[in-house]
């Protein structure tokens, strides 16, 4: 166990002196000769002007011994930002394993007689984020899809209309306590049951995807000479058109983590809650999923879930709960692998890189304004999991660079 005890009374002097550097041969501080190289390290990171200490939790741990090789304030909660995806990937993976695929289905109702479709064309939402994504990973063009299965049948002219079914996930396509600012971009687009084209135009977000989609199928149609209706029939019990698969869950969620796409990490978070019987609002998803690691053993006090993806401000994590998470995942090689290698992937690319430790840390970043995170795994010459790594910041009183040059220098004293 990390030596919180001793390393208590030099914190209480460094409050008071928060410039400062421990260093034992300062005649101005106490001496701190008796601290392992770990124990200093960290001294030295938490009296670090680029950080504050008040609004910091660490917890570092081996997995193999339980060994704490650095623990501050590991049960305060925090704003965790984007390491929120951690959990948001963990609990679906649980639950539906690495194979299984989004199925996005379409029905017609009435009979086809002479060419004519008597009824109308159905598509239910099944909430999948990567529906002709133009981001990894690939899966068929859904338009395509749709006027293939029409000609196959031998349709050219459909009486009635196109009808989007989204009833299976309920409520609003964004959180409430999302900032007003994020909404209009890219990264702030919401999650609803029929999401495509990354509900997203360039940088803007799009409000609502399926009359994109809807645009994108009539013109289809037309190009391919099929007329369409703009009533609403009702003619009858639906028979399946095409079945739209997604890529296997464990590619749509490496491309969640690593590019730390935040409709990918609603649309998971909501397809949980679905697959649990429940409604597929964010708000019920958000229950169940606390709900769900309370019961597997989680230390769950002052931790709250809000979304999936880590956008909103009022999520809190602790340190403590994620370090139990990522240890119960840590045999999971789908999951290990979603988190981008330090100096080499992702949003982790600069990171480490060139050091000892480029390409031996997995982790999730989190970034905010004022927040700084990281959540993952120390991995050995096999890309096994060896040790747990959780940090959290919520204030850079000197900014992200300095922040993150003090934090490279603490784990390269600390890391095996």
């Amino acid at each position: 166990m990390f030596c919180r005890n001793f390393i208590l009374p030099i914190l209480i002097f460094l409050s008071l002196c928060p410039g400062m550097t421990v260093l034992a041969d300062n005649p101005e501080l106490p001496d701190t000769t008796a601290l392992s190289p770990r124990e200093r390290a960290l001294a030295e990171l938490l009296a670090s002007p680029a950080l504050d200490r008040d609004r910091f939790a660490i917890l570092i741990t081996d997995l193999e011994t339980g060994e704490e090789l650095a623990a501050f304030a590991d049960d305060r909660p925090l704003i965790p930002a984007s390491i929120q995806k951690c959990v948001t990937t963990a609990s679906l993976l649980r639950d539906k394993g690495p194979s299984w695929r989004y199925e996005t289905d379409v029905f017609f109702d009435g009979r086809i007689h002479k060419g004519v479709l008597e009824g109308n064309i159905i598509v239910v939402g099944a909430c999948d984020p990567s529906l002709n994504s133009r981001k990894a990973p690939e899966s068929p063009e859904f338009v395509a899809q749709i006027v293939n299965a029409l000609r196959a049948e031998g349709v050219d002219s459909i009486a009635g209309r196109i009808v989007v079914d989204e009833s299976d996930f309920a409520g609003p396509s964004t959180p409430p306590s999302w900032a007003s600012g994020d909404l209009r971009h890219a990264y702030g687009t919401g999650s609803h049951a029929l999401n495509f084209e990354n509900n997203a135009s360039g940088d803007a977000a799009i409000q609502n995807p399926a009359g994109v989609f809807e645009t994108r199928l009539k013109n289809a149609l037309a190009r391919a000479r099929i007329s369409l209706g703009d009533n609403e029939l009702h003619s009858g019990r639906r028979r399946s058109l095409v079945k739209h698969e997604s890529a296997p869950l464990e590619d749509i969620m490496r491309s969640c983590m690593m590019r730390s796409d935040n409709l990918y990490a609603e649309s998971l978070l909501r397809t949980f809650g679905h697959v649990k019987g429940r409604d597929g609002s964010t708000t019920t998803a958000a229950s169940l999923e606390a709900d769900t690691w309370r019961r597997l053993g989680a230390p769950m006090e002052g931790v709250v879930i809000v979304d999936g993806s880590g956008l909103s401000r009022s999520n809190r994590m602790t340190a403590r709960f994620l370090t139990y998470l990522l240890t119960e995942m840590a045999d999971d090689v789908e999951y290990a692998s979603f988190f981008p290698l330090a100096g080499q992937e992702g949003t982790l690319r600069k990171f480490m890189h060139g050091t000892r430790l480029d390409s031996y840390l997995a982790l999730k970043t989190g970034s905010m304004s004022g927040i700084q995170s990281y959540a993952g795994y120390l991995l050995d010459e096999d890309f096994a999991p060896t040790h747990t790594v959780v940090i959290i910041a919520n204030a850079l009183p000197k900014g992200r660079a300095d922040y993150r040059a003090a934090l490279s220098d603490f784990l390269l004293k600390t890391l095996p």
